[in-house]
């Protein structure tokens, strides 16, 4: 099911969420206080609390879906949406910028993240501080590519970001102030993030060029 008022913005923030009552609330009255010039969309990613009605009462655009798809599946629907209502502008918000001291991780996932940030700037030919980074701005044709071709697994983020160079489109990376969780779970589990890791890395070696992984054959 979707609602949302009439767009007004060029620029649309999509925010997928599941079972998000507690912190939801909070983080819209921010952004309407801070861009209120910023139309927003929350896709309640098959949510059995109050997410998607607290996201109507904060007069924003809703997206309900029937079950979880994950964040994956979540952001190609907002995709969707954006992309058959308007375009919006790919530059990367790092979690790692100067001066932002309040986003910290744990020993072994810097580690892991350190060797995901490695092979994805030696794949893109590019420095990027934060590859897997969830606040990213596009513009309309990376959007309906985005909107056609999507990953769905968790770390989507460093999967789609790839995808991206690999097609073609310039990507740029600019900081972005981050705060700590203040209310609900991550997500994932040290096991499942593990997992995911591994995958991430198997993924991202098959989406190398042919002519690059060929070098050196005969």
């Amino acid at each position: 099911m979707t609602e949302g008022r009439n767009r007004r913005s060029a620029a649309l923030v999509i925010i997928p969420a599941f079972n998000e009552e507690e912190a939801l609330p909070s983080t819209l009255a921010e952004l309407a206080e801070v861009r209120p010039d910023l139309d927003v969309l929350v896709v309640s990613d098959g949510s059995v609390d109050k997410t998607a009605a607290l996201a109507r009462a904060a007069g924003v655009g809703v997206v309900e879906l029937p079950f979880n798809l994950g964040i994956g599946g979540a952001l190609q629907t907002g995709f969707r949406y954006a992309a058959l209502d308007d375009g919006a502008a790919m530059v990367v918000g790092s979690r790692f910028g100067e001066g932002n001291v309040e986003y910290r991780v744990g020993p072994v996932r810097k580690a892991a993240m350190a060797v995901l940030r490695a092979a994805v700037n030696k794949m893109a030919h590019q420095k990027f501080s934060d590859t897997s980074s969830g606040f990213r701005a596009f513009n309309a044709s990376v959007l309906q590519t985005f909107a056609r071709s999507y990953p769905v697994e968790f770390m989507d983020s460093t999967e789609s970001l790839v995808q991206a160079i690999n097609e073609g489109y310039r990507v740029v990376e600019v900081p972005t102030r981050i705060r700590a969780r203040t209310a609900g779970q991550p997500s994932t589990r040290h096991v499942r993030l593990v997992y995911h890791y591994f995958r991430l890395m198997i993924v991202l070696v098959s989406q190398l060029p042919s002519r690059r992984r060929q070098v050196g054959t005969s």
